[in-house]
């Protein structure tokens, strides 16, 4: 039995939520607007503020799909009332960040600076304070969109074990290996 699917989501005042046929689920709420499509076995129940999925048979398949919708209508619900936040740290010398719009533009030590275009739902913030290293964070109301790209951030220049130089989750702890020994 699914404990995550079991578990009521409640509904913060001011978020509505709407279930079309081919069962696409609608959140709106004060951050925007997110949609879903969730497996046409399971039946979303509204009552009182809360929603809770049901799903139709103990089968292996309805389980695992129980666990799995329910957690990511309860994503929406959080994403369109609070957003979801993404802090990246670039950690090494020359390492720069400059933001014009939604277009980045990051000196990661290469030949050449490196251009990210971050889509256009999720808003982007630099900071190059002196005394801290230099900064990006990532602020959007869809869970998965704003991880994705952070992701891909972080490809350009993976934490490295010796130094720790790399592009980092602000928080992110990189195991550190020792160098080379002198031999005797």
């Amino acid at each position: 039995m699914s404990r995550i699917g079991k578990a009521p989501i409640s509904l913060p005042a001011g978020v509505t939520i709407d279930v079309s046929n081919g069962n696409i689920v609608t959140v709106k709420g004060p951050n925007g607007e997110l949609k879903q499509q969730v497996d046409p076995d399971l039946k979303l129940e509204i009552e009182d503020g809360i929603l809770t999925l049901v799903r139709p048979t103990d089968q292996q398949r309805h389980k695992a799909m129980h666990g799995l919708y329910r957690s990511l209508v309860q994503n929406m619900v959080i994403g369109v009332t609070e957003g979801y936040k993404k802090e990246l740290v670039l950690i090494g010398v020359g390492y720069r960040v400059e933001s014009s719009g939604n277009l980045l533009e990051i000196s990661l030590g290469y030949s050449h600076p490196i251009y990210f275009y971050v889509p256009d739902e999720i808003k982007v913030t630099t900071s190059m304070e002196k005394g801290n290293p230099p900064t990006i964070i990532l602020e959007c109301n869809d869970k998965q969109l704003v991880g994705q790209v952070a992701a891909k951030i972080k490809e350009f220049r993976k934490s490295e074990p010796y130094k720790g130089k790399g592009v980092k989750f602000k928080g992110e702890v990189i195991r550190r290996k020792a160098g080379k020994t002198k031999s005797a």
